[in-house]
């Protein structure tokens, strides 16, 4: 192998061009060149400490370690864009300045591959989805080759490949097996709580042992089932958006605001399924306080405290009548408030369609002197409930919660009571209360609360104001503060009360000393739905017994594998058929479903679970997979996951050192990484508390979008401007601006790029439109500034005319020694901050410094020309490495030490500050840094354009600050 990767020899050029000037041809074979010695030699091979991928360890044995990461891409058939690269390259450049700067750098690469696209793309081909995406994976992993990225090819997965789902089904087995302990505020085994629930030093939890008697006198099966309500994944009755016509179960995003499906079109219906569910909410003390740990952007750890929505209020019990008699209860509705001060006010009650208390407490017929509203034009409230349900089940939750919405309700014929003043209150159901929201049972405070003034108004219903609206209230619900009124009984009295925490806390205080209620704190965050309808998905470890409880299929049989089927689609209903129930691709495989096992009580037969995971599953935890995805012995070696993610410093979290991606995913993707790592570290299998320490959301790249007459998009490559018209295919269209992808049909590919100007351009222009995180706009026509700029670095160390390397052993003057050391400081900040902009931006100026010093002939020092290479090596790699080949280098450039700036040479020698005359500048004056006061003022007066300010004048006051300003104050 010669020094070089690509032999200086003349390449073809257009008359006029010097034979051998760094034209896109020239780049892109060095590039393709350079890429085969890096893959061939093992260039950035990440040794671990110990263990399969430990040869070269004592290589970097003392140096920091530094696990750099993306989000990983999900293979999709149209590859990546032009707005994909920007994050993969800002992680690029930083791992190679780290790796240079002397850190033991880790910066691999996955995929996440099961989920709803390929799954579709099956259903319209027939094709098994493996094919197609590992099609995709082969396509995008050539892309990210050809950018030159660093990644160390020997840790890559997909999380369909059975030796990585393996571990994710073993993942999904400890949660399973685990409980959270209230009380040490922490996972544990499941066979630890059974052992105490034998020995009597606990008791089921509350809600987990229906029939009340004790846990000796249980039978196994309701032991069981005991044991299996306190667990961390359960099997759970929940609603959820059941979508007939497409036979599967849809996320909230899935569905239109007008209750119909994303896809297709159908009607939607909020039904309860019995669904897998994952134990979050324990988790949301611990997931909310700990956000404070990480190097996170506040506007991402605000989004997720938003979601967790941590709420501290009063839980408050009403008793209700049976066949609506306040005398006799015989039921009791719950409800979470955060003003628990203006129980008072509440006049009605309302319980979301779905509550499960609503077939209890519906009466059989209307009272006497019902309210027509009230009824929905039904005979009787069942009959008023049925269709109000219905109705209900056809609304999104987004649509639900619209404040413009018109409010609807119906009455279920009965009535609880207040108790703080013995009222009789109507119980409601209505849409715009929600089952995964507080109890899904609200009191309504008309006076307080905008949507309850509004139902109160619909539905002819009393109001009762709490708090005094000042003078000039022009009436509706008053939010707003002031003194409280009406609000007194017997036993207690908010009344003329003007803080709120005071009303708070007396009133709950009231409740608890009055057995009414107490004190609590509730989140909006809900259980985690993991169950999904598909085929492409990870098949879920655990199998169904004679009692139909599930059990865990032993680790040894790990993975489950996918069967092969026929058809990849799940069975689809009538439209409307919201009775129907899902039926799995899974589910028609009768030779897998059914299965004989020894579980520890001879063999047996079994019903394996029909449902998937989510794709979320396999994005959970790949970071610790990174670390040896050889491994099959375990999830990930302890030593190892102590080396690249475990804590620094007593406090620390630990966890990923740079994680990157898009914004979209700062809420459950992240919350959901979050609640898996915590889990394991419970449960002694990591030492880090939290996976990822510092988070970066890089921005988006847009470009413009055109909009035929009908409002559809249009393809942008195929539009032309006539005239300051645009036009597509003779048809003018609008022109508007937004991200970069395939909905706008404004894609634009790095292979384009690439081609035209090589993978170091587009590179290069990528990373100097701006910060990491800021959005910006794409300019093909503005790439060629960056291409201009890697030809000036070629010229400083190759002559165009004879390919002779121009770098000789000569000494730099002082003014180019000063120039190379500020912009290695700038470049050293840029790079650590990821402004890799400013880090361009400095190479330029140090570029354009030696350019002016050296002309194109005469030789340029080593001493400069070298570290200028090391400068723009993260950046363009390719041209660095051949750069510092020709300069007589064997090694590669990547492992080369990048330079550290002289101090003597930061300082400046001189500064220029402002002369103001009355407090307006007249001129900018040069003076030596250290000058003082009567110096400056002494330059200032010499100065010819200040002195004609001067002429003639009264200097009355002279003000002048060292390194920053002279003020001449004249009369």
């Amino acid at each position: 192998m010669s020094q070089t990767a690509s032999q200086p020899t003349t390449e073809p050029a257009d008359e006029g061009v010097p034979p051998h000037r760094y034209t896109p041809a020239l780049a892109q074979r060095i590039e393709l060149e350079w890429q085969d010695r890096w893959e061939r030699e093992g260039t950035f091979h990440t040794p671990n400490p110990t263990g399969r991928l430990s040869e070269g360890f004592d290589r970097v044995a003392d140096r920091p370690k530094t696990f750099i990461m993306d989000m990983f891409p999900y293979p999709s058939g149209a590859g990546l864009h032009v707005g994909h690269p920007l994050g993969y390259l800002g992680t690029d450049v930083t791992s190679r300045f780290r790796r240079m700067d002397g850190d033991n750098v880790l910066h691999p690469m996955g995929y996440d591959a099961f989920g709803l696209p390929a799954e579709q793309y099956a259903v319209q081909t027939g094709q098994h989805p493996r094919i197609t995406t590992e099609a995709n994976i082969a396509a995008i992993r050539a892309q990210l080759r050809r950018l030159g990225v660093d990644h160390d090819e020997r840790r890559t997965f997909a999380t369909i490949d059975p030796g990585y789902y393996r571990w994710t089904q073993w993942i999904f087995l400890k949660i399973f097996g685990a409980w959270f302990d209230e009380e040490a505020g922490r996972a544990r085994p499941v066979e630890e709580l059974v052992a105490e629930l034998d020995a009597g030093t606990r008791s089921p939890a509350p809600g987990t042992n229906p029939s009340g008697r004790p846990w000796a006198e249980l039978s196994d099966v309701e032991k069981r089932q005991v044991v299996d309500a306190h667990r961390l994944a359960y099997r759970h009755e929940a609603p959820v958006n059941w979508c007939p016509g497409l036979g599967t179960v849809l996320s909230n995003e899935e569905v239109t605001p007008d209750g119909r499906s994303e896809r297709g079109n159908f009607p939607v219906f909020r039904r309860p399924l019995t669904q897998w569910m994952m134990r979050i909410t324990a988790y949301a003390e611990r997931l909310l306080a700990d956000l404070d740990r990480l190097d996170w952007s506040d506007s991402v750890k605000q989004m997720q405290r938003n979601w967790i929505g941590r709420s501290t209020g009063a839980r408050i019990r009403f008793a209700v009548g049976a066949a609506g008699r306040a005398d006799d209860p015989a039921e009791t509705i719950e409800v979470f408030t955060t003003r628990p001060d203006t129980l008072f006010g509440a006049t009605y009650m309302v319980l979301a369609p779905e509550h499960p208390l609503v077939e209890t407490l519906t009466a059989q017929a209307w009272p006497d002197g019902t309210d027509p509203r009230w009824t929905g034009g039904a005979a009787t409230p069942a009959e008023a409930v049925r269709e109000y349900q219905r109705q209900a089940s056809r609304r999104s939750e987004l649509d639900r919660q619209n404040e413009s919405r018109e409010k609807t309700g119906v009455w279920l014929g009965v009535t609880a009571v207040n108790p703080v003043t013995g009222r009789e209150l109507p119980v409601f159901i209505a849409d715009y209360v929600l089952t995964g929201y507080g109890t899904g049972a609200i009191m309504a405070v008309p006076g307080e609360d905008t949507r309850d003034w509004e139902f109160a108004e619909a539905f002819g219903l009393p109001v009762v104001r709490t708090v005094q609206p000042p003078a000039d209230f022009d009436g509706g619900a008053y939010t707003g503060s002031g003194p409280m009124i009406n609000s007194s009984n017997e036993q207690v009295s908010l009344d003329g009360l003007t803080d709120k925490a005071d009303a708070i806390a007396r009133m709950t205080a009231w409740l608890v000393s009055a057995g009414h209620g107490e004190a609590t704190t509730t989140y909006k965050l809900r259980d985690w739905l993991f169950s999904r309808q598909r085929y492409w998905g990870e098949p879920f470890p655990v199998v169904y017994d004679a009692d139909g409880l599930p059990r865990a299929v032993p680790e040894s049989l790990l993975p489950v594998l996918l069967p092969e089927v026929d058809d990849y689609s799940p069975k689809t209903f009538a439209d409307d058929d919201a009775d129907s129930a899902p039926e799995p691709p899974l589910s028609r495989v009768g030779e897998w479903t059914t299965v004989e096992l020894d579980l520890g009580d001879g063999l047996k037969p079994y019903r394996r679970e029909t449902n998937t995971m989510p794709n979320w599953a396999g994005s959970c935890w790949y970071y610790l997979r990174y670390i040896d995805p050889g491994d099959d012995t375990q999830m990930v070696d302890p030593e190892l996951e102590r080396y690249w993610m475990g804590p620094r410093t007593p406090g620390d979290v630990g966890g990923v050192d740079l994680y990157v991606g898009g914004m979209e995913h700062a809420v459950l993707h992240l919350l959901y990484a979050r609640f898996w790592h915590k889990v394991l570290h419970d449960l002694g299998y990591v030492s880090s508390e939290e996976p990822f320490r510092r988070l970066v959301n890089q921005g988006y790249i847009s470009a413009y979008a055109y909009t035929d007459e009908r409002g559809f998009y249009v393809p942008a490559a195929d539009v032309v401007e006539q005239d300051g018209r645009f036009l597509y295919e003779g048809r003018p269209v609008n022109r508007e601006y937004g991200k970069i992808g395939k909905s706008l049909k404004n894609m634009v590919t790095p292979d384009e790029m690439i081609g035209a100007y090589g993978a170091d351009t587009f590179r290069v222009y990528e990373m100097s439109t701006g910060p990491l995180e800021q959005s910006r706009p794409w300019d093909t026509k503005a790439v060629v500034g960056s291409q201009r700029l890697l030809q000036r670095i070629w010229r400083v160390v190759v002559d165009e005319q004879t390919g002779a390397v121009r770098a000789a052993d000569t000494t730099p003057g002082d003014d180019e020694l000063r120039a190379l050391h500020r912009a290695i400081a700038g470049v050293r900040d840029g790079m650590a901050t990821l402004r890799f902009n400013v880090a361009i931006a400095r190479v330029a100026e140090l570029t354009n410094a030696l350019t002016a010093a050296y002309g194109a002939d005469s030789p340029v020092p080593r001493e400069v020309a070298e570290p200028l290479v090391l400068l723009v090596a993260p950046l363009a790699p390719h041209l660095a490495e051949e750069l510092w080949a020709r300069l007589g280098h064997a090694d590669s450039v990547a492992w080369a030490p990048f330079p550290v700036a002289d101090e003597r040479w930061l300082a400046e020698d001189t500064v220029q500050v402002a002369v103001q005359v009355n407090g307006k500048v007249r001129a900018q004056v040069d003076v030596p840094a250290d000058a003082d006061a009567a110096a400056l003022e002494a330059a200032a007066r010499a100065d010819e354009r200040v002195a004609a300010q001067l002429a003639d004048k009264t200097v009355r006051r002279v003000i002048a600050v060292p390194g920053r300003l002279v003020n001449f104050v004249v009369g």
